[in-house]
């Protein structure tokens, strides 16, 4: 089961919208909750970018960016190399982005490898 909060009837009528869609291209029934969004809570700081802390090299590399845990959790660069770290992301997104993430050239490669795998 899966959930999708919403913020206003707009989103609440895409997401129904998308689910429904869902649902008619697969054949059956889509177990997605769809509630408004309520309080948001963030997460401790050791799950915080969970992927990328499995990888010290280049953990390493944004610690030194990011001192500050606040910084770290915030940073768009950081979240970018964790999704791709998790697997989600092409060799050819990261060539494109690989640039704007602030990584050393052998940070860069290590994170090639973990993508092109």
């Amino acid at each position: 089961m899966s959930i999708i909060f919403y913020h206003n009837d707009e989103q609440k009528q895409l997401a129904i919208e998308t689910k429904n869609q869902l649902e008619a291209l697969l054949g059956k029934q889509v177990y997605t909750e769809i509630v408004p969004a309520s309080e948001f809570y963030v997460a401790e700081a050791y799950h915080q970018k969970y992927y990328l802390r499995q990888i010290p090299e280049l953990l390493n590399e944004f610690k030194a960016i990011y001192p500050d845990e606040a910084d770290f959790t915030d940073s768009t660069a950081a979240a970018r190399v964790n999704g791709y770290v998790g697997g989600y992301g092409t060799p050819e997104a990261l060539a494109d982005e690989l640039d704007s993430l602030g990584l050393s050239p052998a940070a860069g490669e290590r994170l090639r490898t973990i993508v092109s795998n």
